[in-house]
Formats: structure tokens, sequence, C-alpha cells
């Protein structure tokens, strides 16, 4: 694997959660992988979970990390291209990329969505600079449309849990005051529609997601009906798709906000979030806090699928 990027990256689901569960039951197996090679990441946004585990990963397999924070102790980067440059930005990411590849052998890429122009962030415009310029593997740690090691540390966490061959699984919209990118839900829908899960995904009308994700997905707006039998229950705020809406919040309605009521309508569901969460936005602090919550253990295994990345990309460096 020389890029991840997506669910299509990582080839067949069974081998890889087979692969991420054998390295959960031994972390340091692979030690020596990374020994005298050096990750480097890059945040243009905020990052607890994705900073922490992935630096865990990377060290757990014997490499070097080096970390970047675009917005502090660097120079300001202009990300686009014929821009006459006589504002705040010093440096254009055209020349600071191949820079950066000097110094590293693999390199890992944090950048939101900036939600104003919908073309510009679902053309992954940061993350394929970095693919097509640094001359090194690439690896995605959220970009504009997707986050892929959230995805797969879900996955992990669902088939680690899961009672029946086939759960149903439901992405529920929730309110939130900010408005937020579509990469989680657009990166869950799309990784749930590469199993057999049963995948539900609900909010209000106005913020369907992009078809490509939604893929063969039922979509359900009304959420108690989406509930009914569901064995897990993934909370998570977006922003409208939609034009002329993009990237507006359109809708804080509180009767979306996960709560026991809506939690008892399901299968005795497990709940999961992304984090960080608004408590009492996106779920009440009842649920959360429940023995149901397996939020933690999801954050956990964040670590385990970014080591199963980072260790299939240096495999093929090794080789």
């Amino acid at each position: 694997m020389r890029h991840f990027t997506n669910v299509h990256d990582i080839g067949p689901l069974d081998q890889a959660i087979k692969e991420a569960l054998q390295i959960k039951s031994d972390r340091y197996a692979f030690s020596d992988l990374g020994r005298n090679k050096t990750l480097l990441m890059i945040f243009f946004n905020n990052s607890l979970r994705t900073r922490l585990s992935t630096q865990k990963a990377a060290m757990n397999l014997g490499m070097n990390v080096i970390v970047l924070d675009v917005n502090q102790g660097a120079w300001k980067l202009e990300t686009e291209r014929g821009v006459i440059m006589d504002g705040d930005k010093s440096e254009h990411l055209l020349e600071a990329i191949p820079v950066m590849g000097c110094y590293c052998d693999m390199i890992g890429v944090r950048s939101f969505a900036g939600l104003k122009d919908k073309k510009y962030d679902y053309e992954e415009t940061v993350l394929n600079q970095f693919i097509k310029y640094s001359g090194k593997p690439v690896f995605s740690m959220e970009a504009a449309t997707r986050h892929p090691l959230q995805s797969f540390a879900d996955l992990i966490t669902i088939e680690e849990y899961k009672t029946k061959e086939r759960p149903k699984v439901v992405l529920s919209w929730a309110p939130h005051p900010k408005a937020l990118p579509q990469a989680v839900p657009n990166s869950f829908a799309e990784w749930m529609n590469q199993t057999d899960y049963d995948f539900v995904i609900t909010h209000p009308h106005g913020y369907e997601l992009d078809p490509q994700f939604v893929g063969n997905a039922k979509v359900e707006y009304d959420q108690d009906k989406a509930f009914e039998g569901a064995d897990f229950i993934y909370a998570k705020n977006w922003s409208a798709y939609a034009d002329p809406n993009y990237g507006q919040v359109i809708n804080t309605d509180r009767a979306w906000t996960v709560d026991s009521r809506k939690m008892a309508l399901t299968d005795n569901a497990y709940f999961m979030h992304c984090l960080p969460v608004r408590r009492n936005m996106i779920v009440t602090d009842e649920v959360i806090e429940s023995p149901r919550s397996i939020v933690i253990p999801e954050a956990a295994n964040r670590e385990i699928s970014a080591q199963t990345v980072i260790k299939r990309i240096l495999s093929e460096l090794v080789d």
C-alpha cells in the first residue's frame, strides 16, 4: 500500500481486520520494521486522538516521529495556485511539500474542509498536493471529505463488540452549534457500505450526504424508526452538503439529541461517537456514561487502525 486515503486503499476488509487484531494482541511485534524511518505528521487543524494515537502507533513500529503544527511555529502556507502572495502567507505549499519530503520517509496529513468552496473541498486539493509533490507515501489523518483512520477504528470496534453476524448499524445526525465537515459521516458510510451490515443513515431533511458515500445505505428521516432494533448507534453532526446551503447549519433541533428514550428503541445498542462530543447536544450524559457506551474503546482502537496502516506502508518501503 503506497497511500491511504479511503476504504479502497486497504484492500479486503476481513484481512485488514484480522491484521489489526493481531497487532492489537502484540503491538510491538514489528518494532524493528520502522527502525531508521521517519514519519512526518502535518496538522493544519486541531487534534487530540489523531495526534496521540498515530504518534504512538508509529513509535510502536520503531519509527522516528516529527510533528508539525502549521498554525503554530511554521510559516503560514498558501494552498491555492495562481495567487499573488502579498498577504500574510509567506510560503507556498508547492515549495513546502517537497522540502518536507526531504526530511522523512512517510507523511500523515490532517486538513479539514473549509466549507466555503465545495469543489475545492471535494477535490481534496491539499491532500492530493502532498501525494503529487512530496515524493513520499502519504496517509490521511482526516481530510476534507473522509476520515479513514477513524472509520477503520470504528469498524474494528464493531467487529469486537457485535453479537450477531449482520448487526444493524445506524449513523444518526445530531445537533451541534457549529458547522462541521461531512468527513466523518462520509467516511463511516463508505466503510459500512463495504460490509454486509444492515446499515441505515438517519437525519433531518436537508442534511443528505453526497450520494457517492450514501451508496446502498437506507436513508430514514424518522430517527425513532431508524433506531428500532439497532445494535450500534453512531451519532455525529455534519453541516449541509447540498447547494445552496453547503457548509451551513440549517437545523439545531434538540429533538435529534441521542437520549435514553431513543436508545430504549434499539436492541440494547452500543453507543459510538468519534469524539470530541458536545454533551447534551449530540448525546445526553446518561447515554454516553452508560455501560453500553463504547466511545473509549473506540478511541483506543485509533492506535490500532493507524498502526495497521503505517505497518502496511512500511512493509512496502522495506520490500
